[in-house]
């Protein structure tokens, strides 16, 4: 199953939005097949596998991270095919709490008497798939922020300049980082300061993640990369239902993918916004700023994981924080992290944050 936990991470961020699920089917000690979710979410891991077993599946033992699927989709239903290939025994990690199978490929399976034993590895299966899970329970992606800050939290001094405040191994990790997301995510100032382009380079990498600009008025540059590519590298702007509809059919007409959200308080309301990628497909999206977003997405208990990198240089006060106002007044209206692992990235120290849920 450890095997196929390690497959099922190659589709991390390609996927969406289905699941990264990794299957490995096993005959008389020796490994006869593997597969793992191809771009897009087909074929799933069963048939890949299945297929390069061959007849050798008969009688097999098949280990997979995620429930087989049981319903008729674009593809057909995978238990279904482990049936007709003749396996013997089906080890599965987690069951799929999505409403159209949720047990039934496992019923589906011992119905046609193969043995089905589960909850193998099902804990890390289930962080392994945290945003497919979040989006099927919860309505809305899994969030990751990210912030490359100085020793004392700062992301640029006091006449804005931050590049770089953390060195080149470091920013190339974070590319990684963006490689196993769905979509990298900023805010609309972001974009005006910066003109980014939020793509992953110099990985190999064969399909970009989506961009996605939180920008409740649209006011963003109509020459920008992002704009300029939003054709070619998908591109998704949620809004406010206030946003002029010159702008919507603006960035309509180049490309780019429309969401309207909620405001509230004079604000667009981020949880609408989650919930509204959630609907769109999204499972993971990496946000990498500013510090107003990255202040809202904590504030609404939005976020959970945080990654920081670290540097070792110190700005002052008078530097830009990291994170903007909170309006936390008391230590223990805070939102809590657990450290789950922290070590060098070349001269800067990366640590990853997993949220304190009750």
């Amino acid at each position: 199953m450890a095997l196929a936990l390690s497959l099922g991470r190659r589709g991390l961020g390609n996927t969406w939005p289905n699941p990264a699920v990794g299957c490995v089917i096993v005959r008389e000690g020796m490994i006869v097949g593997r597969g793992w979710t191809a771009p897009s979410g087909r074929p799933h891991a069963e048939p890949q596998a299945l297929a390069q077993a061959g007849a050798a599946a008969r009688g097999a033992t098949v280990y997979v991270t995620l429930e087989p699927c049981s319903h008729h989709g674009k593809t057909p239903p995978c238990a279904q095919a482990l049936i007709d290939a003749g396996v013997a025994r089906v080890v599965v990690a987690a069951g799929d709490s999505d409403a159209r199978v949720a047990g039934r490929g496992i019923a589906m399976l011992r119905d046609a008497g193969i043995d089905v034993v589960t909850g193998v590895l099902e804990a890390e299966a289930r962080r392994d798939n945290i945003g497919f899970f979040s989006r099927i329970e919860q309505g809305r992606p899994m969030v990751t922020l990210k912030l490359a800050s100085s020793f004392d939290g700062r992301i640029a001094t006091a006449i804005g300049e931050s590049q770089w405040i953390t060195q080149a191994p470091a920013r190339r990790m974070v590319h990684a980082m963006r490689a196993s997301h769905d979509a990298v995510m900023v805010g609309g100032g972001t974009v005006r300061a910066d003109d980014p382009s939020l793509t992953v380079r110099d990985m190999g990498v064969r399909a970009q993640p989506a961009r996605v600009i939180l920008s409740r008025h649209l006011d963003l540059p109509l020459s920008s990369k992002l704009a300029q590519t939003a054709r070619e590298i998908p591109l998704i702007l949620c809004h406010g239902t206030d946003a002029p509809t010159t702008l919507v059919d603006a960035w309509d007409g180049i490309g780019a993918v429309l969401l309207p959200c909620r405001v509230s308080g004079g604000q667009m309301d981020l949880s609408d916004a989650m919930q509204q990628l959630g609907g769109h497909g999204l499972t993971r999206i990496f946000s990498e700023g500013g510090s107003g977003i990255a202040a809202s997405l904590l504030r609404a208990d939005l976020v959970d994981y945080l990654v920081g990198f670290t540097a070792g240089v110190a700005l002052g006060a008078e530097g830009l924080a990291g994170i903007g106002p909170m309006g936390v007044a008391r230590l223990g209206a805070a939102p809590r992290f657990e450290l789950v692992s922290s070590h060098a990235v070349g001269p800067d120290v990366m640590h990853h944050w997993q949220r304190i849920r009750d």
